[in-house]
């Protein structure tokens, strides 16, 4: 049996989302938030300004896209998208993991568009982007959260497409560079790469998808919590510090702290860096580890965030789907109980395995530091599995 590791990580918050906050945060950062003020007001206004444009200058998006804060984290910027834009020509969906397949239900049985295409993989594989059709909408995730699979770049989309790109990219902004002359719509929350908190999402449009709203008046009732045009017209005030329903000044101010320490670390380029460290150091672990692999099976397409494993040893994989799992959510136990690692076991919907964060705000050395941990929960639950 491998004797238990002496050295626990500084931060035990592998969480894939809500994700680990920034190193050092303290509650007190949050101690100039406008509690009891109205979002309304000229100093909660600014506040919401503040935050739209610190998020424009460190993800580089272009002065010619708005950027929104919008209700219902990145679920409801997603469905915000695809219920005002969705209906003036066909639809293909992109699908390979848990949230994509979400969209796809949504596109073909909630919204019930008739001229729906679905290009779908299984978990740890990409789908075939060269059929995606730029004559029509395309919607899809730039990395899968559930399956650890990325889009490696944006080289198959076209530039003169007449559909636009629909992208939900939560577990990718702030890690990965997203080329925005190549996506008309883009979604995100602040729980994942930044670690803030949750239950606000994001939505950056392009002038494509402006025109899209000016033009189009998509043929269904929609929710005054998706409603994004006013008077006809794309509502620009959502753009400019207001918000269609009231927004949490404490989370807004746990935001720009978030955004301020990654400015002051040297902006995107540092953040993604410090996101690659961490997979270099989870790879090079496996590499070595005869009895675990990376659930994508293309390096080139392995995500550098949501780091999905899955356990390869012969005795695992002569078990059943559901004694796999017993085993894996039992080693994310031992993790958690030893106060090492929470919230690792890999998503409900997902194949059975180990789901690590490995964004920004986690800290390569704690990840170096979990590695040990793992062989020795391995180990135990190996043995419990041999014992009985």
């Amino acid at each position: 049996m491998i004797q238990k590791p002496r050295i626990k990580p500084g931060n035990a918050c592998f969480s894939s989302g809500p994700c680990s906050k920034r190193p050092g945060w303290k509650t007190g950062v949050l101690s100039d938030a406008l509690v009891g003020r109205s979002h309304r007001s000229k100093p909660g206004r600014a506040r919401l300004k503040e935050a739209i444009a610190k998020t424009r200058k460190i993800l580089e998006i272009p002065e010619s896209y708005r950027v929104g804060i919008v209700p219902g984290s990145d679920t409801g910027a997603v469905e915000m998208a695809l219920w005002n834009l969705l209906g003036a020509r066909g639809v293909d969906v992109l699908a390979w993991e848990s949230f994509g397949f979400e969209w796809l239900a949504d596109v073909v049985n909630v919204l019930q568009i008739d001229d729906a295409h679905a290009i779908t993989a299984p978990y740890g594989e990409l789908p075939d982007l060269e059929q995606a059709n730029f004559e029509r909408d395309i919607v899809f995730v730039w990395n899968g959260t559930t399956s650890g699979v990325k889009i490696p770049n944006g080289d198959w989309i076209r530039t003169d497409r007449s559909g636009l790109t629909i992208c939900d990219a939560t577990s990718a902004v702030f890690a990965m560079l997203l080329p925005w002359e190549k996506l008309d719509v883009v979604t995100f929350s602040w729980q994942k790469v930044l670690g803030g908190e949750a239950a606000h999402g994001v939505i950056v449009l392009s002038p494509r998808a402006v025109d899209r709203l000016s033009q189009y008046v998509p043929p269904r009732p929609l929710p005054k919590l998706f409603r994004l045009r006013k008077g006809g017209h794309l509502d620009e005030a959502l753009f400019y510090g207001a918000t269609i329903n009231t927004p949490s000044m404490i989370c807004v101010e746990d935001y720009l702290d978030a955004l301020n320490w990654a400015e002051a670390l040297g902006g995107l380029r540092t953040l993604i860096s410090r996101s690659q460290e961490n997979l270099q150091v989870v790879s090079e672990w496996v590499d070595k580890t005869p009895w675990i692999d990376f659930l994508a099976g293309e390096p080139l397409e392995r995500s550098s965030t949501s780091i999905c494993m899955k356990i390869v040893a012969d005795w695992f994989l002569a078990l059943n789907a559901q004694v796999q799992s017993s085993i894996t959510e039992r080693m994310s136990l031992l993790l958690d109980t030893e106060g090492v690692a929470y919230d690792i076991n890999g998503y409900r919907n997902a194949p059975p395995g180990l789901r690590v964060w490995g964004g920004a705000t986690v800290e390569a050395n704690d990840l170096a530091t979990l590695l040990p941990w793992l062989e020795w929960a391995y180990a135990n639950v190996a043995m419990e599995q041999e014992s009985g």
